[in-house]
């Protein structure tokens, strides 16, 4: 068994029609599956030429990750989403089927260290940035990222976390994306938060939510204790009194 503390020390989340705090806590006491909807977070904060460039993915990101940052200067930031641009990689993909030409700039904005690149040169940061790709578990994977930077002497690190709804070509392959969202964690040392992973001969069944979703959750509410089983892995949080 392995543990690593911390603390977050603030947190941001978007999914449509979800943004403020009020509006998660209504929705983690009756979590449902939100409708389709083309709604994107605000990013009016970014100058209009810039805001052209950014997906719906983009916007997720920076719309939680901004504010987090805001008057924070060398803030490393770790970059998860497990399945990245789908909907631009699949319009190239549809452009390749058809023989159309291929624009440099949708495919340089597909890759999954774009969003960080562009986070990069916004914001003019220069620290230490990570852009994972786990698997069911990428939340926990990139909490052991921040805190490893943690350790390394950063007084905070930025964890962000976005998934987009995949087009629908993907739906036999992509099933863990109810819809979009993305999850805004400020994380600094401390012990108000440990996270444990075990290995149990039998894990627990698949929770209904996405990781990131059920941590909300308990961000949201009282609860303290919440676990996330992935494969034979099964991470505990537990937030100490």
């Amino acid at each position: 068994m392995s543990v690593i503390n911390f603390n977050i020390a603030q947190w941001r989340a978007w999914a449509p029609g979800l943004e403020s705090v009020d509006d998660w806590q209504t929705w983690s006491r009756r979590p449902v599956v939100l409708p389709g909807s083309d709604a994107a977070p605000d990013v009016s904060f970014l100058p209009a030429m810039q805001r052209r460039r950014l997906s719906r993915l983009a916007r997720m990101a920076f719309g939680v990750g901004w504010p987090l940052a805001e008057g924070r200067q060398d803030l490393p930031l770790v970059f998860v989403s497990r399945h990245g641009e789908t909907p631009r990689t699949f319009d190239i993909l549809s452009e390749l089927a058809t023989e159309q030409p291929l624009s440099p700039t949708q495919f340089s904005l597909s890759v999954h260290n774009a969003i960080i690149g562009l986070w990069s040169i916004m914001r003019g940061e220069t620290s230490e940035m990570t852009a994972l790709a786990a698997a069911g578990d990428g939340l926990e994977h990139g909490m052991l990222e921040a805190v490893a930077l943690l350790n390394e002497g950063a007084p905070a690190v930025l964890l962000v976390v976005t998934e987009e709804q995949p087009p629908e070509a993907y739906s036999t392959w992509i099933d863990d994306v109810p819809f979009p969202y993305a999850l805004g964690l400020l994380i600094t040392p401390g012990n108000d938060w440990q996270l444990s992973l075990n290995s149990p001969p039998q894990a627990l069944s698949k929770a209904r939510w996405p990781h990131p979703l059920n941590l909300l959750r308990a961000l949201s509410g009282e609860q303290t204790t919440c676990q996330h089983a992935w494969k034979n892995r099964v991470w505990t949080w537990q937030r100490n009194p």
